[in-house]
């Protein structure tokens, strides 16, 4: 097996991971714990898993070094087709970890208060209130960074477009999510009201990265023929 295909699979099979990591952290722990406007119940939520809130806070952490592992060797694989590009892609993946650390920061920190930690002279109401603010400016983070998730696809369609290892229509994909993802944060933050309409419209357009990451996986990269090969076969 050639480099650039064991490459590619190694970047399937780790995305594969972000992509499980991802639905743990933005889908199952919130379903389990956060019960939008109502402190007192996420509060107890919270305390009474303490144990799945701390892994959910790990689990951020642990996606973000795999994130940019995987944007890494994404550069290496996809840097012969355009630099530039691909320079764009890892610069829109690594100017989001910082926001992406102070938002588990803010998720320790509301831990923290809920336990006693800190705050301690202000009563139980007032610190399920704080914790549930820092919580709520996790939520409005993630909207933020949806931009973010969306403009980061789109040097790395363009890559997958004009490569000649990876199939054309998968670009496409990952263009059109791309720009899904930017509308949803603009609609997100525009017009909250018809977010949820708005997710239900691009959830298609969505599942290009898990076609990718499918891809990359099972098929690898087809490898370029070397010029002597194709002087030969020319």
């Amino acid at each position: 097996m050639n480099s650039m295909k064991k490459t590619a699979r190694l970047v399937g099979l780790l995305y594969l991971v972000w992509i499980i990591s991802g639905l743990f952290g933005l889908m199952y722990v919130p379903s389990k714990i956060i019960v939008r406007e109502d402190a007192v119940a996420t509060a107890n939520n919270i305390l009474a898993n303490e144990f799945l809130f701390r892994t959910y806070i790990v689990n951020g952490l642990l996606s973000i070094t795999l994130w940019v592992v995987i944007v890494l060797l994404l550069y290496r694989m996809l840097k012969p087709v355009s630099e530039r590009q691909a320079k764009l892609m890892v610069a829109l993946v690594l100017v989001q970890i910082p926001t992406e650390f102070v938002m588990d920061a803010f998720n320790i920190t509301s831990l923290m208060i809920l336990k006693g930690e800190v705050l301690k002279t202000f009563d139980l109401n007032q610190r399920q209130d704080f914790a549930m603010l820092f919580l709520r400016i996790n939520d409005y983070g993630i909207l933020a960074l949806e931009l973010f998730w969306g403009l980061w696809l789109l040097p790395l369609a363009i890559l997958v477009y004009r490569s000649r290892f990876l199939p054309r229509f998968v670009g496409v994909w990952l263009m059109v999510n791309g720009i899904a993802y930017v509308v949803l944060s603009f609609t997100s933050l525009l017009l909250p009201q018809y977010r949820d309409t708005v997710f239900t419209i691009s959830f298609p357009a969505m599942l290009a990265e898990v076609v990718f990451m499918l891809w990359l996986l099972i098929m690898g990269a087809k490898p370029q023929p070397s010029v002597d090969t194709a002087v030969a076969v020319g």
